[in-house]
């Protein structure tokens, strides 16, 4: 499908399905980005009618009650929402979607996260994976870095039309709007004393705490250097114990020689 073939509608199916109870979380893909091929790579073997779900998402009609309530309709638009959705979560990182989801999370239209000591900091969609139905939207609050449930469930409103990364890179791109803060700790307390090593003491679930590392390529390269160096360092101390042990055999069998010719010597002298 060709942009030239694509109309913008202002009152098309984006708009009605984006103004849907429980879908104020998604922002309205620009019609062009869904003709352009290079944003549905991918997207074809996941759907069993792939160009009629596409020609409805970018139909100027929006559906009639009586289509509602018809079963091969509702089926391809179960199969419209889906693609809608993952062409979505390709949408909101790039600029023009970033800019959108900035609007909306400024005026919190995302929510605000359900942790009190965040003093309601404004929350990001996130989606625990990008494959379908594997979970539902969840929300990413950028102060205490966790991820919650929404407010509402939003039944119909898959986690990977977001993806696991959209608040990462938009955090990256708008970084001013980190939160300078960081998120508020909770400390045990007893009549104004902290609690230590009892059950319920945060201190005693840090200490419990496996600790684990991940290390970036560079810092695996160089990991890497440091076990061939001491490999190396390992050989030589051998190469060098091995020749002190040859030089060693060799000085005491020369002085076994010395020995066994002197007495020889005294040998034939008597």
């Amino acid at each position: 499908m060709s942009q030239s073939n694509i109309s913008v509608n202002e009152n098309g199916w984006i708009k009605w399905y984006c103004n849907l109870e429980d879908h104020h979380f998604f922002c309205e893909i620009d019609e062009f980005f869904i003709a352009d091929q290079f944003n549905l790579y991918g997207l074809k073997q996941l759907f069993d009618h792939f160009e009629e779900a596409l020609q409805m998402i970018l139909s100027p009609n929006t559906p009639t009650d009586e289509d509602l309530e018809d079963d091969q309709f509702l089926e391809l638009y179960n199969e419209a929402s889906e693609l809608y959705g993952l062409l979505h979560a390709r949408f909101i990182i790039t600029p023009q979607g970033l800019t959108l989801m900035k609007s909306k999370y400024l005026q919190g239209r995302f929510g605000v996260c359900p942790r009190v000591l965040c003093e309601r900091q404004n929350v990001l969609p996130i989606g625990l994976s990008h494959d379908l139905r594997t979970s539902r939207v969840k929300i990413f609050c950028p102060r205490c870095q966790d991820v919650y449930s929404p407010k509402k469930q939003m039944s119909d409103v898959d986690g990977s039309f977001f993806g696991s990364v959209f608040p990462h890179i938009f955090l990256s791109v708008f970084s001013e709007l980190n939160p300078t803060q960081p998120a508020n700790e909770y400390v045990s307390k007893i009549f104004g004393f902290k609690v230590h090593k009892k059950k319920g003491s945060k201190f005693q679930i840090q200490q419990n705490q496996t600790e684990m590392y991940y290390y970036a390529e560079d810092h695996i390269k160089r990991l890497s250097q440091i076990s061939n160096s001491q490999q190396q360092q390992s050989q030589q101390q051998i190469q060098q114990q091995s020749q002190k042990n040859d030089e060693e055999a060799e000085k005491k069998q020369k002085e076994a020689l010395n020995a066994i010719q002197k007495l020889q010597k005294q040998k034939q002298k008597k």
